[in-house]
């Protein structure tokens, strides 16, 4: 896969933009928190396509799915159990955790059987969070505008939210809660942001949606 290719030739860049955005990252984990936080305690989940850990370390998720090798190298010191694997074809049996996490999902090959096989794998009334960044939003549209000339984004698909809320919904999902953030320019954001509830105002959105 030429996405996995690329982020296993690129592990390093791709972990410092982390370091370089500091407040834009840490106001995204604050999002998927505050989504967390809504969960009952002591639940199992997954995050799917964990990259270097960057999300499930400060989330407190232990272990996941990633292909790209040199990331999960990374994954592993940061105390994630990762399992080679691609979010259309988990390998778990039917009915194993409470939640599946997808820290982004602009880098899925096939985002409708990602979400059926989050599904299968979701216990029942468990729940998927999504986080994602909205194409019609102030950072969405830059990184359309500047997608050739990006290592990552070059192969990415972004999505608006309605488009999402469709995919969920046709997937059988259901009840779907949103939160917001990054509200301004990548480059303008100099402070954590709080998430504020629903979607049209930060180019960051995550959702939490129940498994019908």
């Amino acid at each position: 896969m030429i996405q996995t290719t690329i982020f296993n030739s690129h592990v390093k860049e791709y972990d410092a933009w982390y370091e370089k955005y500091t407040e834009v990252y840490q106001s995204e984990v604050t999002a998927f928190r505050e989504q967390l936080l809504k969960l009952p305690e002591n639940i199992k989940g997954i995050e799917v396509g964990l990259g270097t850990g960057r999300f499930s370390q400060p989330l407190g998720i232990k272990e996941g799915v990633e292909p790209a090798t040199e990331m999960a190298a990374i994954a592993l010191k940061r105390g994630i159990e990762v399992i080679a694997g691609t979010a259309d074809n988990l390998p778990y049996k039917d009915l194993q955790f409470d939640f599946v996490l997808f820290a982004t999902i602009c880098h899925l090959n096939n985002i409708k059987e990602a979400l059926k096989e989050a599904h299968r794998v979701l216990k029942p009334k468990g729940s998927i969070i999504i986080g994602f960044i909205d194409k019609n939003q102030t950072i969405g549209k830059a990184y359309e505008e500047k997608r050739l000339e990006s290592t990552f984004y070059r192969y990415a698909t972004f999505y608006a939210v309605d488009t999402i809320k469709k995919y969920l919904t046709e997937t059988g999902f259901k009840n779907l809660e949103f939160n917001q953030t990054l509200f301004g320019g990548l480059d303008e954001i100099k402070e954590v942001q709080i998430p504020k509830e629903g979607f049209g105002d930060g180019s960051f959105v995550t959702v939490k949606a129940i498994k019908k």
